[in-house]
C-alpha cells in the first residue's frame, strides 16, 4: 500500500516587522502516515456526513502561534529580571564594608557579634573612606589566640549566641555556579576523604578546578610525596571529579606554592580566583602563603599582604567572601567561608579542645606490638595473647576493643602528641574510663 500524504510543509507566517525568537521558529516538516482501508473509509464517511473534527483555520493557527510567542517573551523577561536581581544582590553584598580579617559586615550595634567596631573608630574610618582597612573586635581576639566561634552547631559561642548558621554560609557561595571564575579547591591531607567536598560542583558549577592538597608538612618524615600524589590523583578519579591539576603544598614551609601560582596565572585568563574548601582546611593560611610568595615579584601582592585574612583553629573563622587585590594583570582573589561538614571532628568537638586535636608538627606513629603485653601459660606450652582482650584509649575521644587478632598483629596510631594513648585489659576499660574522665575534668577546673 502506498504512503498517503496527510499534511504538507508547514512554515511560520510571514508578518511585517515581526521578530520571532530563534528557538521558537517552526522548522519545515513533512508528516507521512498510512491508515488501514477500514479506518480510511470511516474517516471519509465521517467527513462526507459532516460529523468529523473541523481543521483549524489559518486565522486560528496564527492566533495560536502569536500566543505561544507572547508566552515565551514573558518567560524570558522574568528570567532576565531574576538574573539581574541576583547580580545586583551579589554586587550589593560586595559593596558593603566588611572586616578584612573575616569578611563579616562592619557594624557598631552588638559588641559580641562578628564585625563589631567601636563607634568612634567606625565613624573616623568612614569619614576618611578607610573602612576597608578595619579589623573587627572578634578578629582581634582570634589573632591573640582566643577561641571564639560564631557558626551554629560547631562549638557554639560564649553565652550561647549563634550569629550565623552553616547553611547561611553555604548560601553565600551559591553565586559561584553562575559566574566565570577559576576555583582553587583545598583538601586537608590529614583528613582527605572527610574534607574532600565530593559535591563541589553544586557550588562551583562548570568552572575549572585546581585541586590543592594542604598540610603535607605534617606527614611522617619518610613519606614518599610522589606516591602520595599518585594516590591523590587516583582517589580524585574515583570520586569522578575532573580537575586541571593536582598540587601537594604546605602553607607553613611553602612547599608547592610556586607551582600553584604558575597554574593560577596560566588558567585564570582574567577571571576571578576563588579559594574553596571545607571548614578548617587551611584556606586563609594558604592565601597568606600565596601572597608571601607572589610578593617577591609582584608589588600588587606585596601591598595586599597588609590586609590579609585572619588564621585561626576555630571552624568558621571566615564568615563572608574577602576580596583581595592580588594580581597585577586583572582579576581578584577571594577567600571564602568554609563549607561546614557535620561528619567532621570539628563539628562535634568543643572549640576550646580544637587546638589540642590539631597537629602542629610532623605526625609520629605510636605502635603497640604484642611483645608489650603478657602471656598466659597453660601446662607446658605458652600461648601469646597479643592484643586480644585489650582496649586502647585515644585520650577521652576514642576507645578500641580488640576482640581477636593474630599474635603478630601490631597497631600504629598517628595523631597529635598532646593526646595520650592508653592500653588496658578490656575487663578494666569501664573503670579506667571513669578515672580518665575525672582526671580530665579536674585539669579543666584547674585551668
Amino acid at each position: 500500500m502506498a504512503l498517503k500524504t496527510l499534511s504538507t510543509f508547514l512554515s511560520p507566517l510571514s508578518l511585517p516587522n515581526t521578530k520571532f525568537p530563534q528557538f521558537l521558529t517552526i522548522k519545515p516538516s513533512l508528516i507521512l502516515c498510512e491508515f488501514p482501508r477500514s479506518q480510511k473509509s470511516r474517516l471519509l464517511a465521517a467527513d462526507s456526513e459532516g460529523t468529523g473534527a473541523a481543521a483549524p483555520s489559518p486565522g486560528e493557527k496564527f492566533l495560536e502561534r502569536q500566543q505561544s510567542f507572547e508566552d515565551a517573551k514573558i518567560i524570558l523577561k522574568e528570567n532576565k529580571k531574576k538574573r539581574k536581581k541576583k547580580d545586583n544582590a551579589i554586587k550589593a553584598s560586595r559593596a558593603v564594608a566588611s572586616c578584612y580579617g573575616c569578611g563579616a559586615p562592619l557594624h557598631t550595634s552588638d559588641a559580641d557579634a562578628p564585625g563589631y567596631v567601636d563607634p568612634e573608630t567606625y565613624e573616623l574610618k568612614k569619614k576618611h573612606h578607610q573602612l576597608r582597612t578595619v579589623l573587627c573586635r572578634r578578629c582581634r581576639l582570634l589573632s591573640h589566640g582566643k577561641m571564639i566561634t560564631a557558626v551554629g552547631g560547631h562549638g557554639g559561642y560564649p553565652g550561647g549566641k549563634l550569629f550565623v548558621t552553616a547553611e547561611e554560609l553555604r548560601e553565600k557561595l551559591s553565586h559561584l555556579r553562575h559566574e566565570k571564575a577559576l576555583i582553587v579547591k583545598l583538601v586537608d591531607i590529614v583528613d582527605f576523604n572527610g574534607s574532600f567536598l565530593s559535591r563541589v560542583r553544586d557550588l562551583a558549577g562548570s568552572n575549572p578546578i585546581i585541586l590543592v592538597v594542604t598540610k603535607v608538612d605534617l606527614l611522617p618524615r619518610d613519606t614518599d610525596l610522589h606516591c602520595v600524589g599518585d594516590w591523590v590523583v587516583e582517589a580524585t578519579m574515583r570520586k569522578k571529579l575532573n580537575v586541571l591539576s593536582v598540587h601537594l603544598t604546605s602553607s607553613k614551609s611553602l612547599v608547592g606554592i610556586t607551582g600553584v601560582i604558575s597554574e593560577i596565572q596560566k588558567e585564570k585568563k582574567g577571571r576571578d580566583v576563588y579559594i574553596l574548601g571545607s571548614a578548617n582546611v587551611g584556606k586563609s593560611a594558604f592565601i597568606n602563603a600565596l601572597l608571601k610568595t607572589m610578593a617577591i615579584n609582584d608589588p600588587v601582592a606585596a601591598s595586599a599582604q597588609r590586609y590579609k585574612p585572619i588564621q585561626s583553629a576555630v571552624p568558621g573563622t571566615t564568615l563572608g567572601p574577602i576580596q583581595i587585590n592580588a594580581f597585577l594583570g586583572g582579576g581578584k582573589l577571594y577567600d571564602t567561608p568554609g563549607v561546614h561538614l557535620y561528619h567532621r571532628q570539628t563539628a562535634v568537638v568543643h572549640s576550646e579542645d580544637l587546638p589540642i586535636l590539631a597537629p602542629q608538627s610532623r605526625l609520629r606513629g605510636l605502635s603497640f606490638p604484642s611483645s608489650i603485653v603478657s602471656s598466659v601459660e597453660e601446662g607446658a606450652s605458652t600461648i601469646v595473647n597479643g592484643l586480644n582482650a585489650f582496649s586502647i584509649f585515644w585520650g577521652g575521644l576514642v576507645r578500641i576493643d580488640v576482640l581477636k587478632v593474630l599474635p603478630e598483629t601490631c597497631l600504629t596510631f598517628y595523631g597529635p602528641k598532646r593526646i595520650p594513648i592508653h592500653m588496658v585489659p578490656t575487663e578494666q576499660a569501664v573503670e579506667f574510663y571513669q578515672v580518665l574522665r575525672f582526671n580530665l575534668f579536674r585539669e579543666t577546673i584547674t585551668d
